[in-house]
This record gives structure tokens, C-alpha cells and sequence, in this order.
């Protein structure tokens, strides 16, 4: 039985799997463009011309980015028996909102997704082990 634990944020996914005692580790980049969007007065001052800013352009292809970083991830994770997703802010449910609509026979093995801090490779690892090991 494959099991796989994947800390995931906008920035990158760590997938730790284990199958009869061996583990692996790999990193996956998501390549999001840092959306650093700039506004407002082009002059010192007051009322002066204003830039407008499209925030909706900026979102709808970070969305784009994100659905490709997360099946970069899905044909990753394809072959394992039990999932759990775990990583800060809400990357983690969006990543478990796309399997559960777009891939459901990986979805279906998703255990528990949970919130947690920045991790270190070694702190990744030890904590899906003691996931798996409760489970």
C-alpha cells in the first residue's frame, strides 16, 4: 500500500510517500507569478490621474496557474492508495476542492486535510509518518 502526504502552498508541494517501509520525497514548483499590483496617483499631487488596476485580469490567471500547478501534482500523485494534504492558509482545501471535482478516483483517497505551519523536509516526512501511523 502506497501511502502519500503532500504539505502544499502557493509556492510549492512537498509529496513524502511510503510504500512497505521506503519513503521518497519530491518537490514540486508551482511557478505562480508574484502578483505585485500597483496603483493609484501617477503624480505627487492631489487628484491627480489615477491608474486603473484590473485586479479581476491579475486573479483569473493566478486561477489558471493554480488548476496547472495542481495537476502537475494529480499525474504526481496517481498511483498511491491514501492521501493526506496538509500546509498553510487555504491552498491545501483548494487542492482537495480540484480533486474532489476534476479528479475523482484520486480525490476518493484523500484521508484528512488539515491545517499546518512551514515545515522542514525532515519535519514533512515525520509528521506524514505518524499520520499513517494513527491511521
Amino acid at each position: 500500500m502506497k501511502q502519500t502526504g503532500i504539505w502544499i502552498d502557493k509556492e510549492k508541494a512537498h509529496l513524502v510517500s511510503i510504500k512497505d517501509g521506503a519513503e521518497s520525497f519530491d518537490t514540486i514548483l508551482s511557478n505562480l507569478e508574484d502578483y505585485n499590483i500597483h496603483g493609484g496617483s501617477g503624480t505627487r499631487l492631489k487628484g491627480g490621474p489615477q491608474d486603473v488596476v484590473q485586479d479581476s485580469k491579475y486573479l483569473e490567471r493566478e486561477k489558471h496557474q493554480l488548476k496547472h500547478y495542481f495537476k502537475d501534482i494529480a499525474t504526481q500523485i496517481k498511483d498511491a492508495d491514501a492521501l493526506v494534504i496538509f500546509g498553510p492558509a487555504g491552498t491545501n482545501e483548494k487542492f482537495n476542492k480540484e480533486l474532489q471535482d476534476n479528479f475523482n478516483t484520486i480525490g476518493a483517497k484523500v484521508k484528512a486535510v488539515k491545517k499546518a505551519d512551514s515545515m522542514t523536509k525532515n519535519q514533512v516526512k515525520a509528521w506524514v509518518k505518524d499520520f499513517f501511523k494513527t491511521e
